[in-house]
């Protein structure tokens, strides 16, 4: 004989005690996946699997220190788009939490700060303010420092604004928001990697020393000590260069652990004294004179 077991009924009473028993275990700081659902004009709503849809403050869509609209944001989130969201609040009484682009970029952002600190890399940032210290630059939503002193161009500092610079990091510090970063080692470090030994340069005069001739060109200095300004000796520095002099010289050396470059303009004579007594001829003969004489630098 077979026994009917009788039906359960589950009404909406119940179905409302299932969902306040339910834990969804949403934390602040989590990384949830969520669809876009709907938008008004504080911000979107966005379905992550909980009780209520959670809630994307407008403010919250983007890094952009300006904002953005309401018709720009739900063209940047299209309805029943997927994506990640970072969890900002804890559940309200309704369970809704309120979610957050802005921060979780920002997270990734540290993230990817990290690596290119550990391989040393250059990257770009956007220059967004000056103050009397340097110049404040967006780096992927935080806010770096390059003091004045690391800054390529340190006497237009208000024509940065808006410009895009090279940099590489000086210090990064995520408890205390802290971004340092160069311009002048980020440009240094790429016209480095662009040269070789023995080849021709021309620059500047920068600084004199009793032991030679400081030269800049493209960013990089390099010392042109006094044995190798002639083959004819050379008692006096001054007199021989004057600073912001134009000058043509030949790499002689290249030493990246100590951040060094030796050049030579001796290489360029055909006998001693020759760059002293007709500097200019010998300077506009550069490229011909450093062909027929490149042999001597390698067999030095």
């Amino acid at each position: 004989m077979n026994t009917k077991t009788p039906k359960q009924s589950f009404s909406m009473s119940d179905f409302a005690d299932a969902l306040v028993a339910h834990d969804y275990e949403f934390k602040v700081g989590q990384i949830v996946k969520g669809k876009v659902i709907a938008h008004e004009s504080r911000g979107s709503y966005i379905d992550i699997g909980g009780k209520s849809p959670g809630f994307l403050p407008i403010d919250e869509a983007t890094t952009k220190a300006s904002g953005i609209s309401a018709s720009d944001l739900a063209e940047l989130l299209p309805i029943d788009s997927d994506r990640e969201f970072m969890i900002i609040s804890d559940q309200d009484a309704d369970g809704e939490v309120k979610l957050s682009i802005r921060l979780l970029k920002i997270k990734q952002a540290w993230l990817n700060l990290q690596d290119l600190q550990a391989e040393g890399k250059a990257f770009n940032c956007r220059v967004i303010n000056v103050n009397k210290g340097g110049v404040v630059a967006d780096v992927q939503g935080i806010r770096g420092f390059i003091p004045r002193s690391h800054l390529v161009d340190k006497v237009n500092m208000n024509d940065l604004v808006g410009k895009t610079l090279s940099v590489v990091l000086v210090e990064l510090d995520q408890t205390r928001n802290k971004l340092v970063l160069s311009n002048t080692q980020a440009v240094k470090a790429s016209a480095m990697s662009q040269l070789s030994k023995g080849q021709l340069v021309t620059g500047t005069v920068t600084s004199l020393r009793p032991f030679g001739a400081f030269i800049d060109f493209g960013g990089v200095t390099g010392l042109l000590h006094i044995k190798e300004i002639s083959q004819k000796y050379i008692g006096d520095v001054n007199s021989v260069f004057a600073i912001g002099e134009p000058i043509k010289a030949v790499i002689l050396d290249i030493d990246e652990s100590r951040n060094r470059i030796s050049l030579s303009t001796k290489i360029l004579e055909n006998h001693a004294g020759e760059f002293i007594d007709q500097r200019e001829q010998v300077l506009a003969e550069a490229e011909q004179r450093l062909e027929t004489n490149i042999s001597k630098l390698w067999n030095s």
